[in-house]
């Protein structure tokens, strides 16, 4: 274990808050906290086994506060969450075993995708829309696809799981972010497990970063019971973009030796 700089537990405890307040409304809070805990020194594979623990406490979070509301019932998503579980164990196992380089090159290549879907992506609001897949079959595709994406890199999951909510089960957005908390809480634990036995886990690290997680994620969800996620989508935009330039930016990415930046 190495010891941080009081002013690099701060920034990582005040990403985990705002993390976890995006997560909750929208999803992509490991678009804050993996670049975090990657600026602050942790190797790829680190910094995901790291952003488990502490995505765990907000995704309860958000998770027992939407319940809380009535705005989701967990029994109905067992299924889809035991699926999430094991796919995000597989995708765990996954970045054990792929070249810590390719993460760190694949990162800023995946958060600009994700920008570009948000931002080209039309009529995101919280109106319900038809179902284009049932929900048995919606559990055993995207849920645990979508939770090997989680294990193997992190960074959107949340968003993956809403937007599937609402582009196939047809959920306006409210609902399905609320819907996507308990499977994004299942994908975390999977992938947790997997990095907790192989040991690339900063514990002091993730449970601070956790209790602020926490704290974030439940101000989110309140404020999304309320208003909505209307605001999430442009600043979900100007995230991904900020975080892969600044990524790019580190002149030992391997992504910048590869195009001769």
């Amino acid at each position: 274990m190495f010891d941080l700089a009081l002013q690099t537990v701060t920034m990582l405890a005040v990403a985990s808050f705002i993390a976890g307040f995006v997560d909750s409304i929208a999803g992509g809070g490991g678009l804050i906290t993996v670049p975090a805990l990657l600026l602050a020194g942790l190797s790829p594979v680190e910094a995901l086994g790291t952003n488990k623990i502490q995505g765990l406490f907000g995704s309860a979070s958000a998770t027992l506060t939407y319940a809380s509301k009535g705005q989701v019932e967990p029994r109905r998503q067992i299924r889809s969450a035991v699926m999430a579980f094991l796919g995000s164990a597989l995708g765990a196992l996954a970045a054990t075993v792929i070249p810590g380089a390719w993460l760190s090159a694949a990162l800023p290549i995946v958060l600009i995708l994700i920008a570009l879907f948000f931002a080209f992506k039309p009529n995101m609001n919280d109106v319900d829309r038809t179902e284009r897949m049932s929900p048995v079959l919606f559990g055993l595709t995207m849920a645990p696809l979508v939770g090997f994406y989680d294990g193997l890199f992190g960074p959107g999951a949340g968003s993956f799981y809403m937007l599937a909510f609402v582009t196939l089960a047809g959920f306006g957005v409210l609902k399905a972010t609320a819907h996507t908390k308990l499977l994004n809480f299942a994908s975390n634990l999977g992938g947790f497990a997997v990095f907790a036995v192989v040991g690339v886990i900063y514990w002091k690290i993730g449970l601070l970063m956790g209790a602020a997680q926490f704290l974030g994620a439940r101000t989110g969800a309140l404020l999304a019971i309320r208003n909505g996620a209307n605001l999430i989508k442009p600043l979900l935009v100007l995230m991904c973009v900020a975080l892969a330039m600044k990524l790019l930016s580190d002149p030992a990415n391997p992504l910048r030796v590869l195009v001769g930046m």
